[in-house]
This record gives C-alpha cells, structure tokens and sequence, in this order.
C-alpha cells in the first residue's frame, strides 16, 4: 500500500505524521519527496547511506551543422529555446527535458547532455527503509528528483510512505500520482483549513480516496470538521497540543519508537485507512 501524506502549508505537521507511519508498521519504506526540504531523514538518522545523482538531459547544439531553420524553437512549446544571432540559445530552468527538438532538427545538429538536479539518498532505520531526495539549490523544478526518489522507493513492495512536499503544484501531483491513498494533515486554522481546501480539491481530481488527521489543535474546529462531513472524508485522528511531542520532535526522535501509547494511535490509523497487512 502507497500512502500520500499531503498537507496544503507548510508546518502543519506533516513530516510528523509520515514518519511515524512508516515508523510504526512492522516494515516499511519512506520517501521524502519534500526534496527542497527533505526533514525525514533528521529523525530517521538511516545507516548505511548511498547516494545517486539524479540528471535531466539538456540539448547541445552544433553549430556547424545547424542551418538557422528554426524548427526546434517553433517546436518547443515550453519557449526554452531562443534564435539570437544566428544560433540558438537555451534556458535551462524551462527545459522539460523532452528531446524533441533533437528528433525534429533535419540537419541532425542536435545531441543532449546530462545536467545534474539533485541527489537521491537511500539508507535504513531500524524496520523502515528511508529514500530522500535532496534538490540543488537554485533548481526550477523539483519533478525530476521526485520522480526518482519515488521510483527508487517502488521497487520495494512493503507499506510506502509518501512524504510530500506542501501545496498543490506540479511536485505534489507527482508525488501522489500513484498512491492508493492520501492523507491530510491540517491545521484547525483558518489559513490551514483555506490551504487544506486547496489540496484537497487536488486529490479529488485524482480520485484518491482520503483522510484527515487534525493537528495541533486545541479544541473543535467546525469549519473544517463540517467541510470533511459534507465531503464524507473521515477523520482519521485529531492531535491536540502537547508539551511530550513537541519535546520529541525537538531532539530529533521518532514519537512512536520513544511511547507506546503513540505507537498504538498510529497503528489504529493505518488500520483505519486499509493498512492492517504491514502490522
């Protein structure tokens, strides 16, 4: 089973919640596909660390083969290529990488060569393995590393843990695309509940089915709780304020591993949503 843990901002608790997840089933894999911030692996602490690089492919153009026809600019509908001066000339950070100016150019003058984005991290710890992507700095889009991270994180079949980046771009929708199931995790907030809105609208697009934990809450919050009746999404969980998980988090540990009672409440959610088989 796949599981998307979304949420529509950041801070809401999101990596919270995918961690002890994967954490409390008895085998399972996580990936980090909050590549500009990828936070997992500060509480995994995985062992045993290899790392990839993960590369787009960027044309290259021979001048003296190219004719000044044009053809692979008026082909790129991502406007990555320009003619100036006689030469075409490329923005990297618009390129999709696509290789069809390469196929359309008739004097052959095009060839592609490989751009480095990011890095791909894969390690374990204890009974989860931890796949991060790690995106450069000054990167434009996040999609190629995800892609990565979640193709590396596939090839094992125990219970996957999908930690998404927030929002609702392009890199979210390639982070839940091939979940059986996503889980939202909002905060009793009027700017938490706007943003949850927004995501959630993402994923009926997708037709996932869903549902909620609320965190950090510190009473009922009716807005959100009649949306999620009048959308039939259930609520999975509500986590109030506490002094105990707030202390965790801030020394890096993983609640689930660190109090049994928080280990049973994660493993009553995986229930709830179909995730009994990785218990």
């Amino acid at each position: 089973m796949r599981l998307a843990v979304l949420s529509g901002k950041g801070g809401t608790g999101k990596t919270f919640v995918s961690v002890n997840l994967a954490a409390a089933a008895k085998k399972a894999v996580y990936i980090d596909c909050d590549v500009e911030e990828p936070n997992g692996r500060l509480f995994f602490r995985p062992q045993q660390v290899s790392s990839a690089e993960v590369h787009t492919l960027l044309p290259v153009f021979d001048g003296s083969k190219c004719d000044g026809c044009k053809k692979c600019v008026e082909f790129c509908r991502f406007h990555a290529l320009v003619y100036i001066k006689e030469k075409p000339m490329i923005f990297p950070d618009v390129c999709h990488s696509c290789g069809g100016c390469a196929l359309v150019c008739p004097q052959q003058a095009v060839s592609e060569e490989k751009r480095s984005v990011g890095v791909i991290e894969t390690g374990a710890s204890e009974n989860v393995a931890v796949v991060t992507g790690i995106l450069n700095m000054g990167e434009a889009s996040a999609v190629p590393v995800i892609r990565e991270a979640l193709r590396k994180g596939y090839e094992n079949e125990d219970l996957t843990v999908i930690d998404c980046p927030p929002g609702s771009s392009c890199s979210v929708m390639e982070s839940v695309s091939a979940a059986d199931y996503a889980v939202f995790v909002a905060e009793p907030t009027a700017f938490g509940f706007h943003n949850f809105q927004m995501v959630y609208e993402l994923v009926r697009l997708l037709k996932k089915p869903c549902g909620v934990i609320l965190n950090k809450a510190d009473g009922p919050y009716p807005p959100l709780e009649d949306f999620c009746k009048k959308e039939n999404i259930p609520l999975l969980h509500v986590f109030p304020f506490s002094e105990e998980l707030a202390a965790l988090g801030a020394e890096g540990k993983i609640a689930v591993r660190e109090n049994e009672t928080l280990k049973q409440t994660f493993q009553n959610i995986l229930k709830k949503i179909g995730g009994e088989d990785s218990l």
